[in-house]
């Protein structure tokens, strides 16, 4: 919950800063992208040393280069220095397959998905302070004071997660690493993984570049797209404590329909109630995130979860590689028209996952 604090103070407002600092469309989505690129390498390494190694010590490393990445932002006062802040906090995007093993694993007799989805509702109850905080002192101090707060705030986040208790290493994942990968790849998994992958993407398209639409393209100030930023951070509160009753697949799926809505409301919408309307449902995208991952714990074993975590963790990320720049070269030419095209997207998205995507028992 106090990451969540820090990280809502800058991580939506990014684009606007890069902006600020001279980057076009086209260079956004490619710098956004190319965090993406960084997230995507990580993620499999980081399975592997949580199966082997365990996972705590994983996420107090990620932790501690997560606050020294937003000192380098905050200190940055040229685009390739802050460009080269916001890829070393990319790369500490691995922190996600430790700590959705750890949750797994420690869950007790809650199902995977509610205990995923509980665990981001908490993150994201800090995520609703963040962007209110972001907003306001991004008009009267300017954005980068932001990133000066937020690692203030990450240096207490950091001393907070070495109080958390280890948990002992799967017997078995002691055996060969390249047995270990080639068992993960069945025809199943590697469907799942694909399948999940065309619909995150598309579900990613609409969203690096919306502040930029609201901020360029309907005159919103900071402070406005602050409250937004906090009305979708309390959006996957919501529908994180509502969908993870419910059976993984269907939570995904209505899910999916939650961010058509998003796309729809900002697209057509007039005015702050329709764009407040749309920032909650744009939590639907976290909350596909964590059910992607309770849908998948049934296709691994408990020796490599953090294996095919990070399999699926690297799958999700290339969506961040490839949508910014896509968005970024559709807003160049029509800004509306990174809605236009996600909307027929998602609708794709939607039939085939209704109909491809397996019904899986106890998630």
């Amino acid at each position: 919950m106090v990451w969540g604090i820090g990280e809502g103070m800058f991580l939506m407002f990014q684009p606007l800063y890069l902006q600020q600092l001279g980057a076009d469309p086209i260079l956004i989505g490619g710098i956004i992208g190319l965090t993406g690129a960084a997230m995507s390498i990580v993620h499999l390494p980081a399975g592997y040393l949580s199966d082997r190694l365990g996972r705590r010590p994983l996420l107090v490393i990620a932790w501690f280069t997560g606050t020294l990445a937003a000192w380098v932002m905050a200190a940055a006062r040229s685009l390739p220095v802050f460009v080269a802040g916001s890829v070393l906090y990319a790369m500490t995007a691995f922190v996600t397959v430790p700590m959705n093993s750890y949750i797994t694993a420690a869950r007790n007799k809650l199902s995977v998905g509610r205990a995923l989805t509980l665990v981001s509702a908490i993150y994201n109850l800090g995520a609703i302070l963040g962007p209110l905080l972001g907003g306001w002192i991004g008009n009267r101090f300017g954005l980068q004071r932001n990133f000066l707060v937020a690692a203030i705030i990450f240096i207490l986040s950091s001393s907070l997660i070495t109080l958390i208790h280890p948990q002992p290493v799967e017997p078995a994942a002691t055996s060969n690493g390249r047995q270990r990968f080639k068992q993960m790849l069945t025809p199943g998994f590697l469907g799942f993984l694909t399948l999940t992958f065309l619909a995150m993407l598309v579900l990613y398209l609409p969203q690096p570049l919306t502040v930029n639409f609201l901020q360029d393209e309907r005159g919103l100030d900071l402070t406005t797209i602050g409250t937004l930023l906090s009305i979708r951070s309390l959006g996957i509160v919501v529908l994180n404590l509502l969908l993870g009753q419910v059976e993984a697949r269907t939570g995904f799926f209505l899910s999916q329909v939650a961010v058509a809505i998003f796309t729809a409301l900002i697209w057509r919408g007039q005015g702050f109630p329709w764009y407040a309307a749309g920032f909650l449902f744009m939590g639907g995208f976290q909350t596909a995130r964590a059910l992607v991952y309770a849908q998948a714990r049934a296709l691994v074993q408990a020796d490599t979860m953090g294996l095919g975590y990070g399999m699926i963790e690297t799958a999700l990320a290339f969506t961040i590689v490839l949508a910014p720049p896509l968005a970024g070269a559709l807003y160049t030419l029509n800004p509306e028209w990174i809605y236009a095209v996600s909307l027929p997207g998602i609708a794709l998205a939607l039939l085939l996952t209704s109909i491809l995507l397996p019904r899986i028992k106890g998630v």
